[in-house]
Order: C-alpha cells, then sequence, then structure tokens
C-alpha cells in the first residue's frame, strides 16, 4: 500500500464551450478497469446522441492500468490529451469521460488537443482532487478525569482526533502515520503520565482536500 497518493475526491461534471461545441466532463474514482468501464458504458448510454464520448483511465499502485479512446475523433487527439492531463496531475484511480456535441465548427488536430486537455483540467478542478494518506488509527483509554486536557492537547497537535467514545472509561481513536505511532504512544505516556491503555488498531487511508 501507498503512504500516499492523489485521487478525485469523487463523482464529478463540469461543460465548457469552446467554438460551439459542447464539451461536459465526467469524473470519477475507479479502483479497478471494470469500475472504470462501467462507468464509461453509463456515460455513453446516458449521451447516445452526442457525437463523441472520448475517454482515459489510470489504475493502480504504479499506474499499471492506462487506457485512452478516441471514440471517433482523429487518433490521438482526444484520449490521449485526457490521460495525459491525469498523468500530469499525477491521479490515480480515475476515470474521465469527455463527452462532445459538436457544434459545427472544426477545430483541427491541434485544437481538438487543446480542447479536451482543457475540459479534462477544469472538470477535475471543479471536481476536486483530495490526497489519500495510509494511517495506522490508534486506541487510547483513558479515565474520565483526564478527558478535558487530552482532548484539548490532541486537538492542538499534529495527530488527528477520528472519534471519542464514552464508555466505562473514554476510548479515543486517533489518526497518526505509521511511521509516527511509536512518537505518539510516547507522547501520550507523558501526557496521561502513564494512566491510559493505547492499542494500535486498523491501518486505514484518511484522506484530505487539497483544492
Amino acid at each position: 500500500m501507498l503512504p500516499s497518493y492523489h485521487t478525485v475526491k469523487g463523482y464529478g461534471e463540469h461543460e465548457i464551450e469552446i467554438q460551439k461545441s459542447r464539451f461536459i466532463a465526467y469524473i470519477a474514482r475507479a479502483e479497478t478497469e471494470e469500475e472504470a468501464q462501467e462507468f464509461i458504458q453509463k456515460i455513453k448510454k446516458q449521451n447516445w446522441n452526442a457525437t463523441h464520448n472520448c475517454s482515459a483511465y489510470m489504475i493502480g499502485e504504479n499506474d499499471q492500468i492506462q487506457k485512452a479512446n478516441d471514440d471517433g475523433e482523429p487518433s490521438g487527439t482526444a484520449g490521449v490529451p485526457i490521460l495525459e492531463v491525469l498523468k500530469k496531475r499525477q491521479l490515480k484511480d480515475t476515470v474521465v469521460v469527455i463527452t462532445r456535441y459538436f457544434g459545427g465548427i472544426k477545430l483541427g488536430a491541434g485544437g481538438l488537443i487543446r480542447a479536451y486537455g482543457k475540459a479534462t483540467s477544469e472538470g477535475l478542478s471543479s471536481t476536486g482532487i483530495v490526497e489519500r494518506k495510509l494511517m495506522k488509527v490508534m486506541h487510547t483509554t483513558i479515565d474520565y478525569t483526564m478527558l478535558g486536557k487530552v482532548e484539548n492537547e490532541l486537538r492542538s497537535s499534529l495527530f488527528k482526533l477520528k472519534e471519542i467514545h464514552y464508555l466505562d472509561k473514554v476510548k479515543i481513536e486517533t489518526y497518526v502515520e505509521e511511521a509516527q505511532t511509536a512518537t505518539f504512544q510516547e507522547w501520550m505516556t507523558d501526557l496521561t503520565s502513564g494512566q491510559s491503555h493505547i492499542q494500535e488498531g486498523q491501518t486505514v487511508y484518511l484522506e484530505e482536500s487539497i483544492n
């Protein structure tokens, strides 16, 4: 599992007009090629009367699955420019479909490359990008008498508070970068004067918006 990577926030749509042609970007996260293909087919079905539904996706930890489709546009003028934007932004597990409704003015090869690139770039910015960081969920159990102090210190620390469970004792869940687990344990032990029970939990990805 990668320590961190960038991907899209989720589903998004964004439309621009260039020389009377409508270019609509449809964007989604896809963790498998099957998911990417399903999304492309869904958009194609939705826009069955469009002039073109061009697409590209990049999937896998090492970007091992990369596909681009021009869907009838001149070779290399649509799918590749879409894919190039994904590469430039270093986005993983992302699928993009650009639907074009022709407006009567031909753009030429250079114009098409710029148009599909722009539609992709603006669509991604509109949808939003997140950084997914690999985190360890640390479970800390303390007495209620320590809650105020520990919660205040946690909220102003570099560690991210996930959840507080109010049971017989207080159980606090905190996101901690894997490389920082020993540091967190030392910090929490010192903060509670050794009066806390700390356990390592699941390893999960935490998402944070970066635009």
